[in-house]
């Protein structure tokens, strides 16, 4: 009898885990109701089901997603990471660029996830300073994640300040996750208008102490002209030139990124 009875519980655990195995929880947090409509339609662009599943998202792992401004990323990665208290979000402390702005788009963030926070569940908060550094424990993350930021970074000239920052919070053997627009390897220049080299940046960040593990075409968008006099915000969704030449700029799309796979050393 006790034999039958430890059968049966064996065959129990096992249908649960052959259940829980195929339950592919990131597709189903990108698919999630609840994710703003205007924000479904830049999936086509941004790729987040590769670009997570490419970046090893994992909900036993502590994330960190930097500066995640109106929360493009953070309605999936909270979804998937929904109950484990392992999801963290790195914003300015004090604003110390764009400041009118970043500040409406950090309280608006911060606005909407807290009126939403039976469907996306806690979003734990830790500071970036000033100097652009984090304000977080050592060897505390397993993943840390940034899209799109970069330029920033580097028009601050504080992006040594912010990388070597987050490879203090990384764990040894950690992974960082970036996403940045791409400039071709012929430019003159190794970052301007949104736009950075892409040797330029893997020579940097490897510079701050981490390695380049993979990269990605996931991203990619060959259609990109890279020329546009307001930059990479002439692309929607920005449009920086408003309706002159809209119907040219939805043919093309949104920028050509790199997507980037670094380990901390």
């Amino acid at each position: 009898m006790k034999t039958l009875l430890y059968s049966l519980i064996l065959t129990i655990f096992l249908f649960f885990d052959k259940i829980e195995a195929n339950t592919d929880l990131i597709r189903e947090a990108v698919e999630n109701p609840h994710r703003k409509e205007e924000n479904k339609k830049r999936d086509v662009y941004r790729n987040p089901y590769e670009t997570l599943k490419f970046f090893e998202l994992d909900r036993s792992k502590k994330i960190l997603e930097i500066v995640p401004g109106r929360g493009w990323y953070t309605e999936i990665i909270s979804t998937y990471m929904h109950d484990t208290n392992n999801f963290h979000v790195a914003v300015y402390k004090e604003p110390s660029y764009a400041i009118k702005i970043i500040t409406k788009i950090q309280n608006e963030f911060f606005e909407y996830f807290q009126k939403n926070k039976n469907k996306f569940g806690e979003i734990k908060k830790i500071f970036i300073d000033k100097d652009f550094k984090i304000e977080s424990n050592e060897n505390y993350f397993d993943l840390i994640l940034t899209f799109r930021n970069t330029h920033n970074f580097l028009d601050q000239k504080k992006s040594e300040n912010i990388y070597q920052s987050l490879h203090r919070s990384l764990k040894k053997n950690g992974i960082l996750g970036v996403v940045q627009h791409r400039a071709d390897e012929s430019a003159t220049y190794n970052f301007q208008k949104g736009y950075v080299k892409e040797s330029f940046l893997i020579r940097h960040i490897e510079e701050q102490g981490f390695k380049l593990l993979e990269k990605t075409e996931i991203n990619s968008n060959a259609k990109d002209l890279k020329n546009y006099n307001k930059g990479v915000w002439t692309l929607p969704p920005r449009y920086a030139e408003g309706d002159k030449n809209k119907s040219i700029y939805e043919a093309i799309g949104e920028s050509d990124r790199m997507t980037l796979k670094f380990i901390k050393k």
